[in-house]
């Protein structure tokens, strides 16, 4: 006899799928925020902006829960946690990047071979044995990627290759969060993450930094507040149900950046990058699904 779910379990399977689309247009609205401020802004110092504000909105969350702020820096396995974050600073510098030159949606949608990149990197870092039917779900992957980028064709620029880099630094970011294995609060990662960004990118500072009029500050603090607010969503989104569940409707980040890149920016994806993106996401749903079974 199959049993039923729960009322109670579908209550909070639905607010996790709520809670994920909120999530990843959260994410969507800040890509677009920074892509607008690096128009007159460094690279650096709009990622130093996103990493700055995001720590303040951590350390105010932090306040109102037990152990504070001195929670915050309580962890177990410090070195795990500074290559998870300069993982995370990298592809951040990179993807922050590679919006300065790319149309977001281009720049979303190849970044979103990231769950084929775990895929690969999961035999050799986690000792998993990765099924076949899986590796060809990367190989279809990757090639929606070639899709979009069209190498040979007079069509990539250099710069098409920093979301592929982001994609797979992110990737290794993600399977150093899973060697965490639940040692330190997800609050905790999140407030590393951001006071070593804070600290790296302050270091260029001095040599490219342009002082923002209000117009500016303020888009730098809606680009933090964003990016801490839709964390804390995705980790709330994933206390209420797997990982596996909720891998799909990532893709509505997608279609965010789509809309967006159109009513802000003017920039329409050609029949290319739709195809590429349809097969990156085919592909990722694939793996989602045989991660769930």
């Amino acid at each position: 006899m199959i049993s039923q779910p729960t009322s109670s379990g579908t209550s909070a399977g639905l607010r996790a799928i709520l809670l994920t689309i909120a999530t990843v247009t959260g994410f969507a609205m800040m890509n677009a925020v920074n892509k607008y401020l690096t128009r007159d802004f460094p690279v650096p110092e709009v990622v130093w902006a996103r990493f700055f504000f995001a720590n303040i909105a951590i350390l105010a969350f932090a306040a109102t829960h037990p152990g504070g702020w001195r929670g915050l820096l309580r962890t177990k396995r410090p070195g795990l946690q500074a290559i998870r974050s300069v993982l995370m600073i990298a592809s951040t510098l990179m993807f922050v990047g590679a919006l300065s030159m790319l149309p977001l949606a281009e720049v979303e949608a190849i970044s979103f071979a990231g769950p084929l990149f775990v895929v690969a990197l999961s035999a050799p870092l986690l000792k998993e044995r990765v099924p076949p039917s899986l590796w060809v779900a990367v190989a279809v992957g990757f090639l929606g990627v070639l899709i979009i980028i069209r190498p040979g064709l007079g069509v990539m620029s250099w710069a098409a290759a920093l979301p592929l880099c982001v994609a797979m630094l992110y990737a290794a970011f993600q399977i150093a969060t899973r060697r965490l294995g639940g040692a330190d609060p997800p609050l905790t990662s999140l407030f590393y993450s951001g006071l070593l960004g804070v600290i790296l990118t302050s270091a260029f500072a001095p040599f490219i930094w342009r002082w923002p009029d209000a117009q500016g500050w303020v888009l730098m603090a809606i680009s933090g507040f964003l990016g801490a607010g839709s964390h804390f969503m995705l980790i709330k989104a994933l206390e209420l149900a797997p990982a596996s569940l909720l891998q799909p409707f990532t893709y509505v980040q997608l279609v965010g950046a789509v809309i967006i890149g159109y009513v802000v920016f003017g920039n329409a994806p050609d029949l290319w990058t739709w195809i590429g993106a349809l097969v990156i996401v085919a592909s990722g749903l694939y793996v989602a699904l045989r991660q769930r079974r």
